[in-house]
């Protein structure tokens, strides 16, 4: 059954989960859009750094993350005195068509970029939430483990392990388990279907 501390890391996961997969849109499309349209020699060393989270230990990020977003950090300090390849595989050719009749950089972006990327928005959206439902070391490293503020899902996994309340575990990994392959089939069913409207 579960219990109190259970569904406040679920409402505290899929609280973050939004909000960071909101985050990860708003700052990864501008950038995709700029990747796929940009020449620049070092290009690939660009490429690498943004995919660099994919390969990284998870605590590894969190510590970096710590350090650059804390109080003493350049990100943090600057808070205080105070989100692509999809794009990348639209081409050059519809933005030019579009370009020849008279849409400006922005217009371009809207009526051609956005609807032929909905496919990589939607993919990346919930590849995003789903990955944030199961991060771990980021959040234990930034946030800790504190109930209905910090602590999630896959630290209320690995203090029932820790606790020895196996049936408990069992209940919450079951649960991630089958939404990761719930979400999973989305992904795929979303897209063939534009797969096929496309072609």
């Amino acid at each position: 059954m579960i219990n109190e501390y259970d569904i406040s890391a679920l409402i505290v996961t899929i609280r973050l989960a939004i909000v960071s997969t909101a985050i990860l849109v708003i700052i990864g499309t501008p950038l995709a859009w700029w990747l796929s349209q940009t020449k620049i020699k070092f290009k690939v060393m660009i490429e690498a750094f943004i995919a660099l989270p994919l390969v990284l230990p998870p605590t590894v990020l969190g510590f970096y993350l710590l350090i650059t977003l804390g109080s003493n950090g350049p990100i943090g300090k600057l808070l205080e005195s105070l989100g692509g390849n999809s794009i990348s595989s639209i081409g050059r050719q519809p933005l030019e068509v579009a370009s020849t009749l008279g849409a400006s950089k922005l217009d371009r972006f809207f009526t051609v970029i956005v609807p032929l990327s909905r496919s990589g928005f939607l993919t990346a959206s919930i590849l995003g939430f789903a990955h944030t439902v199961g991060e771990f070391g980021v959040v234990l490293m930034i946030g800790g483990n504190i109930p209905g503020e910090t602590g999630v899902l896959s630290i209320a996994i690995y203090d029932h392990v820790e606790a020895m309340e196996y049936s408990q575990a069992h209940i919450l990994s079951g649960g991630l388990l089958l939404l990761s392959f719930l979400l999973l089939i989305c992904v795929y069913v979303f897209n063939r279907r534009f797969s096929i409207l496309k072609s």
